[in-house]
C-alpha cells in the first residue's frame, strides 16, 4: 500500500491520467495536475492569477487561486459528474502555477499578466485561470486578441464591468468598456449572464439579467447565449459574485437576488458546442468564506470547464439516473 499511497501527484510528469492521493494530504497543484512549465503535448494549462489591488470593496481575492485549488481536492478523486468519465484519459492538464507580478510596481501588472498568458496561448494551449479580482481579465484579453484577434466574450457576473473607464484605471468595475474600446472583444457577440447591478448603458453587449433567468430558466438562457455567439471564438470569464451570496458569501462584492449555485452550473455545463478558447474564474476571496463552499464552487465551474474541453477531445458522457 506504500507505494500506492502519497504518489504527490503534483511532482508526476505524466500529464494524462490520475494517481492517488489523500484528499486531506498532498501538495495542492488544481485537481493533483502536475506542476510544469514544459508545455509540449499540453492541452490546458491551469494558472493562478493573485492579484486584488483594483477593488472597490472588499479585498482577499489574492488569496484564491490557493483557495480554489485547495477545495479541488475532492474533485480529482472520482470521474466528472454528470459527465461519467475521467477528462484526464484524453486531455493533458498541467498546473502552469501562479503568475509573478510586482506588489511594488503596480505600473507592470498588465503587462506582467499579458505576458504569462501570451505564452501559454503562443504553446498552442488553452489557459484556465484562477484570479485574483476581476481585473486580470483585461490583460488575459490582451493577450487573448493578440493571438486570434476580437473574440467573443461570455461573462457571467453580478455586475456589468462596463462602467466609465479613462484608459489607464486600475479598476475591477470597468475594464470590459475599456476592453471594448480597444477592439479585444467583439460585443455583437459578447453576452453578460446574471447581471444585477444598474448602467446606463448596455455598451452593445446582450444581457441577461439574474431576473430574467429565474423567469425564463436555465434552457433559455443556454439557448440565448449559444444564438449571440454562434461559432465565434468565445472567452469565458465568471466571476463567483454571479452566484447569490447565500451560495457564494467569499467575495469581495457580494449582491442578493443571483443565480443558485445549482443554476451556474446548469448553464455552464451545456456550452461544450461553443468555440472556447479560455476560461478564468475570479473574485474568489477565502476570507469570507464559509465551509469553503465558495472556492468549491469555483473549482467545479473550472472542473467542468476542462470536461467541456475533454468531450471536444473525445470523451463520451455516461451520465446516471435522470439528469
Amino acid at each position: 500500500m506504500s507505494d500506492y499511497y502519497g504518489d504527490q501527484a503534483a511532482f508526476k510528469s505524466e500529464t494524462l491520467g490520475r494517481w492517488p492521493e489523500m484528499t486531506y494530504g498532498g501538495i495542492l497543484s488544481f485537481l493533483r495536475r502536475p506542476y510544469r512549465r514544459d508545455l509540449t503535448g499540453v492541452d490546458v494549462a491551469v494558472s493562478g492569477i493573485p492579484y486584488d489591488s483594483a477593488v472597490t470593496n472588499r479585498p482577499g481575492a489574492r488569496f484564491g487561486p490557493r483557495a480554489i485549488r485547495a477545495a479541488a481536492t475532492q474533485l480529482a478523486e472520482l470521474k466528472a459528474f454528470p459527465f461519467g468519465f475521467d477528462p484526464f484519459e484524453v486531455l493533458s492538464v498541467v498546473d502552469y502555477g501562479d503568475c509573478f507580478m510586482d506588489p511594488h510596481h503596480p505600473e507592470s501588472v498588465i503587462e506582467s499578466i499579458q505576458s504569462h498568458i501570451a505564452t501559454i496561448l503562443k504553446a498552442g494551449v488553452i489557459p484556465l485561470t484562477l484570479g485574483g479580482d476581476h481585473f486580470v481579465t483585461y490583460p488575459i484579453l490582451k493577450a487573448q486578441a493578440e493571438q486570434h484577434g476580437a473574440i467573443a466574450l461570455l461573462h457571467f457576473d453580478a455586475h456589468c464591468d462596463t462602467w466609465d473607464d479613462d484608459g489607464t484605471r486600475f479598476d475591477h468595475g470597468s475594464m470590459f468598456l475599456r476592453a471594448k474600446r480597444e477592439g479585444l472583444i467583439d460585443v455583437d457577440h459578447s453576452v453578460q449572464v446574471g447581471i444585477r447591478t444598474y448602467n446606463d448603458s448596455d455598451h452593445g453587449f446582450e444581457i441577461l439579467t439574474a431576473p430574467w433567468i429565474h423567469r425564463h430558466g436555465i434552457e433559455e438562457t443556454i439557448k440565448r447565449i449559444k444564438a449571440r455567439i454562434g461559432d465565434k471564438k468565445v472567452y469565458l470569464t465568471f466571476d463567483i459574485d454571479c452566484i447569490d451570496p447565500a451560495f457564494a458569501p467569499g467575495t469581495g462584492t457580494p449582491v442578493v437576488g443571483g443565480l443558485s449555485t445549482a443554476q451556474a452550473l446548469g448553464i455552464v455545463r451545456e456550452l461544450g458546442s461553443l468555440n472556447l478558447v479560455g476560461m478564468d474564474v475570479v473574485e474568489v476571496a477565502p476570507a469570507y468564506d464559509v465551509s469553503e463552499i465558495t472556492a468549491i464552487a469555483g473549482a467545479t465551474l473550472a472542473h467542468d470547464f476542462l470536461c467541456l474541453l475533454a468531450e471536444k477531445k473525445g470523451a463520451q458522457r455516461f451520465p446516471i439516473g435522470h439528469i
